[in-house]
């Protein structure tokens, strides 16, 4: 079985450059269904999760081809809204493909999706939604059969920001009959990018960004090329990487903005930060300081994504620091790792209490989902001696390439 080896105790330097944003990427993907002809995506991410949206595309009748800068789509062949299971277990973002389908199909039969087994993360908020946009849905232990005699503008309050179901309520909407409003949307910089790209298609999407989507359906969308945004929390990782090991590093090609509830943390953790023309530079201090309490939020607030990789570093804080995940319930896999690799972390719930600077040591560990495995790679990095982590696939739904990105900084790290 893969693992991936890392030799503890160098710290990162240098420059690296940030790959396209996985979660900006996806829900891109889907959007495709939505125009007849050929689009091309530029910097999309080379990851196993657009590996898998793009073998459901092909499989629903697409032609897709990866070249090295770019992803091209096209859909102008006959479409099927039929999804296996096999195709959609492999990733939770085959949710958003509902949207899109009624969109384009008017019937999507999907199973239901698979991904990181971090909590519940229940689809009744996207299927409620969807059906006062007049789709009648048939659930079944198989999964969700969906069909529409056509989509109908609709005014969607959710009862909390979801990421997921705001992409798919504005797939399915930019091609509805009349005007949809969606109240409580979530503001995350990717759907902004998704909204972006859906307007340059010819879609009349207004208010990304903030709390109230409005979305007034078009006839058609045509074949665009769109460039993804950068990667917010593949750079947040390389920077917290550079914090753990007490190194300095600089990401190029980033939306600061976008990284600015990261950055807070680790500047109150007492990192140096350097912004400059869509660069970030973290420098580490001798010592970091702990974290009072970190408390995951949508966006703007601190990223759920970026928990696992900041725990990590608090373990080498001279304190004690707080972490509460406000999002997921089962995003504190990695501690049993952790506590094997010599943390003194305790969990009460949804709440972590890091006990920091007790030094890790290397050992075997195992990924259990994208973020937390990145996280074990970090404390490996952290770590003295060796340490092997298994199931790295996990790790690549979402890096291109951890093992080649840490090695550029110094890292003695790869993939066995």
């Amino acid at each position: 079985m893969a693992c991936v080896s890392i030799q503890g105790g160098s710290p990162l330097n240098g420059e690296i450059h940030i790959q396209g944003s996985k979660n900006a990427a996806l829900p891109m993907l889907a959007a495709c269904l939505l125009a007849h002809g050929e689009t091309k995506l530029y910097n999309c991410p080379h990851i196993r999760d657009v590996y898998n949206m793009l073998k459901i595309l092909e499989a629903m009748g697409c032609h897709t081809q990866m070249h090295p800068d770019h992803v091209t789509v096209d859909t102008s062949p006959a479409l099927t809204g039929e999804i296996s299971e096999a195709d959609a277990s492999a990733m939770r973002s085959s949710v958003m493909l509902m949207g899109a389908a009624l969109g384009r199909l008017h019937y999507v039969s999907i199973p239901w999706p698979g991904g990181c087994c971090i909590g519940k993360r229940p689809v009744d908020i996207h299927l409620k939604a969807l059906e006062a946009m007049n789709v009648c849905i048939r659930s079944s232990d198989r999964g969700l059969e969906c069909q529409t005699t056509g989509l109908r503008g609709s005014t969607v309050d959710f009862p909390y920001p979801s990421v997921g179901a705001t992409e798919n309520v504005i797939l399915a909407a930019v091609l509805a009959e009349d005007t949809t409003v969606i109240r409580h949307a979530a503001k995350e910089p990717e759907i902004i990018d998704l909204c972006l790209f859906l307007n340059a298609m010819g879609a009349d999407i207004h208010g990304m960004g903030t709390g109230c989507i409005i979305i007034h359906g078009v006839k058609r969308l045509r074949s665009i090329a769109y460039r993804v945004m950068p990667d917010r929390i593949v750079a947040g990782t390389y920077l917290a990487a550079a914090a753990a090991t007490g190194g300095d590093v600089t990401a190029v090609d980033v939306g600061t903005r976008d990284l600015g509830p990261t950055l807070d943390v680790l500047a109150d953790m007492g990192c140096g930060i350097v912004l400059k023309n869509r660069q970030v530079r973290v420098i580490a201090p001798p010592l970091l300081l702990p974290a009072e309490c970190i408390h995951t939020q949508p966006f703007p607030g601190f990223p759920t994504d970026m928990q696992s990789q900041l725990m990590v570093c608090l373990t080498a804080a001279r304190g004690t620091s707080v972490i509460c995940e406000e999002i997921f319930e089962d995003r504190f896999k990695i501690v049993p790792w952790l506590l094997k690799m010599g943390a003194d972390i305790g969990i009460e719930q949804n709440k972590a209490v890091i006990r920091g600077g007790t030094p890790l040591h290397g050992c075997a560990v195992e990924a259990c989902d994208l973020r937390g495995g990145a996280a074990l790679v970090i404390a490996g990095l952290m770590a003295e001696g060796n340490t092997l982590v298994g199931r790295p696939d996990y790790i690549e739904r979402g890096y291109e390439d951890i093992c080649r990105d840490l090695s550029q900084l110094g890292a003695k790290i790869c993939k066995v």
